[in-house]
């Protein structure tokens, strides 16, 4: 059994997409953001940075339990124990892992920050708005071209580059882009929506969601994020 820790986000999404994609039994246990649950002690033993998802795995490799933090490693560690949606040749299995950090590195951190000034931040700085907006499309762009020559990310395969990459783009018009304008990554985008596990991961824990009130905001974004813990 998997315990997974987590909240209705993109980074989220992702973990919860996988599990249900290699239809792994698990547990959900809410991490409320907003209300401040990832820092509590309890979190940050799993989660030292004091961000979700976690897992708990009480049948880890050695046969003893093991936690995890960072999306990107969950996703990673769930191909390696399933053995699927990461290519077993050599060369397929860089092909995914470059487009899963080109989404770590890339697509998740300035998509983010795009939402963040247009929706979330408490003055409208035009230079970060632009800034942001214009580096969300040039992303956009990036994986048009991709995928305007294959498939997926990784190739002819569905792969956790997919999996990992898909949640941040359901928020689209927030990031200041019209989909349409990407072809191919519309495309791709409405094949993976339409998939039953992905269907069933993007409404885990989703009824939990809200709008963000000001108590909210100053825990996500105010000083009690900066702490030291």
């Amino acid at each position: 059994m998997i315990d997974a820790y987590s909240w209705a986000t993109p980074n989220g999404h992702k973990v919860h997409i996988m599990l249900e994609e290699c239809g792994l039994p698990y547990r959900v246990h809410a991490i409320n953001i907003g209300a401040g649950d990832q820092f509590k002690p309890e979190f940050l033993r799993i989660s030292p940075n004091n961000k979700i998802p976690a897992i708990v795995d009480s049948e880890g490799p050695d046969g003893k339990p093991i936690s995890l933090f960072e999306s990107g490693a969950i996703l990673l560690y769930l191909a390696s124990k399933t053995g699927r949606f990461l290519p077993e040749d050599v060369r397929g299995k860089y092909e995914a892992l470059q487009w899963l950090m080109f989404q770590m590195g890339g697509v998740g951190p300035m998509l983010g920050q795009a939402h963040h000034f247009r929706i979330y931040a408490p003055e409208k700085v035009e230079y970060a708005i632009n800034r942001y907006t214009n580096e969300a499309k040039r992303l956009y762009g990036v994986l048009d071209k991709r995928l305007a020559e294959h498939a997926y990310l990784a190739g002819d395969a569905y792969s956790i580059a997919d999996i990992a990459t898909f949640p941040w783009l359901r928020s689209w018009e927030n990031q200041g882009v019209e989909l349409s304008d990407y072809t191919h990554v519309k495309r791709w985008f409405d094949e993976i929506a339409a998939r039953p596990a992905v269907q069933r991961g993007v409404e885990v824990l989703a009824k939990h969601r809200k709008p963000v009130d000001d108590k909210e905001r100053d825990i996500l974004f105010g000083a009690t994020q900066y702490q030291r813990r």
